[in-house]
């Protein structure tokens, strides 16, 4: 029996595609669980209108990101910490550090898990640091950090 999976399983295939399974595997186990429906002619047109729909909802997406990649590689953060004399902080300056400071800065809300630092910064000047916008997209942003007078 041919199925169009509704939800990912495992061994047989991902969410959207269009399986040959056993048919008592069709209908004791994926079609009463929700987590397979009959391959129509009805269900693959309806799946094709669907795909379709996505795809053009992740370049709709990925344009706009591209667009806050481009706005945020523009802009420089300040960041003030405390430190001495010789340049290096009294603590360190993490991913959400940066950006709570984009945030309240320039109004651009970008979650901590995507700016990439390979350790938290503990010197003082100026740095680039990494932002993952949306899958493929990235941009470079620059951060100032001085020390607190």
């Amino acid at each position: 029996m041919i199925v169009i999976l509704t939800k990912d399983v495992k061994g047989t295939g991902k969410a959207g595609d269009v399986v040959k399974v056993n048919d008592g595997y069709a209908r004791n186990m994926l079609i009463p669980r929700g987590l397979a429906k009959e391959a129509t002619d009805g269900n693959v047109r309806s799946l094709e209108k669907q795909k379709k729909i996505m795809a053009e909802k992740q370049a709709a997406n990925k344009q706009a990101a591209q667009e806050l990649a481009e706005k945020i590689g523009q802009l420089t953060v300040q960041i003030v910490s405390k430190g001495g004399d010789s340049g290096r902080l009294f603590g360190s300056i993490t991913s959400m550090d940066i950006a709570d400071a984009l945030a309240e800065q320039h109004d651009i809300k970008v979650d901590k898990k995507k700016i990439v630092l390979d350790s938290p910064i503990k010197e003082t000047g100026e740095h680039q640091v990494k932002v993952k916008v949306y899958p493929e997209v990235s941009a470079d942003l620059k951060v100032n950090i001085t020390v607190e007078q």
